[in-house]
């Protein structure tokens, strides 16, 4: 009888033991960007767009372009009528000949010592100042015309003539025809690796046997509402029979140079919080055990996984499920793999 109860209760407690192991479900650390090219949606850009506006007020003479015009560089775009500029400039003409007159006089004068120094500085400061008056007419009467800064077509006009406008509002909106560019949004994932972009180029839907060379223009430090960094790229080497025009969806693709990612990326369920900080178990495949670790984590993928910008190592093991009900160094046993003849687990 004490057998008995021997053996049964040596049973119970093997059957106590084994059960204080769990079963994790675990995963391999991955460099983040491996994967040498990523992909972001862009728009094309017009190279310069500028909305154009007189520095005078005035009523509009004409406005010889329509919408959609092509204009050379200096081509006239808009005139205010000049009437009255052209009678501030001839006063002021005449006051500055009469001015200019008498200082002469008066230097001849002051060198032969027939007049005070207060009378020549006087002069002098006078003619100085009726020269300033003089030019800032003849500024304002050449302000009337308003000229193409560079070769383009009109995009909008926003008078029509006979209209009055202010000085310093939009009359006619201008885009050139220089290289257009691209522009993308990048995550803070892609923005700190940044410095380890190799070339760039970009495919638009209407040209889908066409792949576009790009070269980078700048990125801007500073991340918008939606914490992304806007990205500035210009199309090179365009072939004459495609040529991507503004308002043009892109796809822009930026490759990396191998070898450059210090990130890593894991599935979303190996974080979990221990005392308000990030944290994975890592599996110790020697001991068999779990240790925490803590990790900074960067940015959550659509794909379910997050990049860590640090805290792991590439091909370090963590444990994906469970992960709340385990200790500090506690021994685990890894969850089988499904064999793909044995899917149900039956054989």
């Amino acid at each position: 009888m004490g057998i008995t109860l021997f053996i049964l209760s040596s049973c119970s407690s093997g059957k106590t033991a084994k059960e204080t192991i769990s079963t994790v479900k675990t995963d391999t650390v991955r460099r983040y960007g491996q994967e040498l090219v990523v992909t972001f949606p862009g728009k094309i850009k017009a190279a310069a767009d500028v909305n154009l506006a007189f520095r005078v007020s005035g009523t509009l003479l004409r406005v010889p372009v329509d919408a959609g015009t092509y204009v050379r560089k200096g081509q006239l775009l808009a005139e205010i009528d000049p009437r009255d500029y052209e009678i501030q400039l001839a006063a002021t003409e005449a006051e500055y000949n009469q001015i200019k007159s008498e200082a002469e006089r008066i230097s001849i004068l002051y060198k032969q010592q027939s007049v005070t120094p207060n009378d020549y500085d006087k002069a002098l400061y006078g003619l100085q100042q009726i020269t300033a008056k003089y030019n800032a007419h003849q500024n304002a009467l050449k302000d009337t015309r308003l000229y193409a800064p560079y070769d383009g077509y009109v995009q909008k006009r926003y008078f029509e003539a006979n209209e009055t406008v202010s000085a310093g509002f939009s009359v006619i909106s201008m885009i050139n025809t220089g290289s257009p560019e691209v522009e993308i949004n990048i995550p803070s994932s892609e923005y700190i690796r940044r410095h380890a972009f190799d070339s760039y180029s970009c495919s638009v839907d209407i040209y889908p046997d066409v792949i576009f060379p790009l070269e980078l223009i700048g990125i801007t430090p500073k991340a918008n509402m939606n914490q992304l960094y806007t990205m500035r790229l210009r199309l090179r080497q365009l072939p004459e029979q495609a040529f991507p025009t503004p308002g043009m969806s892109a796809t822009v693709t930026l490759h990396y140079r191998e070898n450059e990612s210090m990130l890593t990326q894991i599935p979303l369920t190996a974080v979990f919080s221990n005392n308000g900080n990030s944290a994975v178990w890592i599996y110790n495949p020697e001991y068999k055990t779990v240790s925490v670790r803590f990790v900074k984590p960067m940015e959550v993928k659509t794909d379910g996984t997050m990049v860590i910008s640090d805290g792991l190592q590439p091909d370090e093991i963590v444990v994906t499920a469970g992960v709340h009900s385990l200790e500090e160094g506690q021994v685990v046993e890894l969850l089988p793999s499904v064999s793909p003849t044995n899917a149900g687990g039956l054989l």
